[in-house]
């Protein structure tokens, strides 16, 4: 769905309760099954939130930037290098979803021979450099890739030495059905070790169908883990992040980490500050057993890991 009026009428909210637009360089995206977990009536709606193109957008908030974790200048033939032993692929530059936070909202896919269907230089690269362990497929969302291009890749990746693939997707929380049959074929089979992390910031993105499909990903794969943003109005409360845990390991997740927002331009209204972070972690510590409570970190740029800030 892309037209905002057409979102309002769904949730029977007046288009100016939701009030001004922004974001005109990256246009409201949402699929309709995540409309359908939204509250009816409610312009507070943490799902609702998460994808709607707020004037605060438009503001230029120092500190805010387009590149928040420096990572355009280190693309190179689709590839990301960061972190020893590990090697970013932008395996494609097409989301289901645009989160109003997400740090790639600006990132120039269109420059990227990997997420225009163009591996072969990324592959190269990783032949050539053989302690590269784990390949993590990101973009974009690599499940945008049909279930026969997503399989031409991973043959690749096979013929390397990479012995992990970790694959970096929103599709199963936002549009659940993209989990069929072939897909959870072609990670039974792969010989490479495959690890999933999804993205999901609330409890209420997790319905039923939702969790019949991590399930099914958890029994093809054995390693399903979630990263959360902090979100200010979505997620930034103690009460929320104990739901939103409890809900996951119901649906074969494990809890992975909670990020501080990254910098990037257009998303200020949703920062929260770090010492909030480190209370709403102390308070998780109080209520929940030490598996369900995410690691709260921050993207560095020039670091060789995330910083642990709890």
């Amino acid at each position: 769905m892309r037209n905002p009026a057409e979102l309002a009428a769904l949730l029977e909210l007046p288009l100016d309760a939701l009030g001004a637009r922004g974001g005109a360089d990256f246009p409201l995206l949402v699929p309709r099954g995540f409309v359908a977990r939204m509250r009816r009536r409610d312009p507070d709606d943490p799902l609702l939130r998460q994808v709607w193109p707020r004037a605060d957008e438009d503001e230029l908030v120092p500190g805010f930037d387009a590149d928040p974790v420096r990572e355009q200048g280190l693309a190179a033939g689709g590839l990301i290098r960061k972190y020893p032993g590990r090697a970013l692929l932008i395996a494609s530059g097409a989301c289901p979803v645009h989160c109003r936070y997400c740090f790639r909202r600006a990132f120039p896919y269109q420059h990227q021979l990997a997420a225009r269907g163009d591996w072969d230089p990324a592959i190269e690269a990783l032949r050539a450099a053989p302690e590269t362990r784990e390949a993590i497929l990101s973009g974009g969302d690599p499940l945008s890739l049909s279930n026969r291009r997503l399989g031409e890749l991973v043959a690749k990746l096979e013929d390397t030495r990479v012995a992990t693939v970790r694959i970096h997707t929103r599709f199963p929380v936002v549009v659940p059905e993209r989990v069929d049959a072939g897909l959870l074929r072609l990670l039974e089979r792969t010989r490479l070790h495959t690890v999933i992390v999804i993205h999901c910031n609330h409890a209420n993105e997790l319905d039923a169908h939702v969790a019949a499909a991590l399930l099914a990903l958890k029994a093809a794969t054995g390693a399903l883990l979630n990263q959360s943003v902090l979100l200010r109005g979505v997620n930034d409360d103690e009460a929320t992040l104990v739901a939103l845990s409890e809900r996951l390991v119901e649906c074969g997740v494990l809890p992975y980490y909670l990020h501080l927002l990254d910098p990037v331009a257009g998303a200020a209204h949703f920062d929260v500050e770090a010492a909030v972070g480190r209370r709403l972690i102390a308070a998780l510590r109080a209520r929940l057993p030490g598996y369900l409570v995410p690691r709260l970190v921050k993207e560095t740029p020039g670091e060789l890991s995330k910083t642990p800030i709890d």
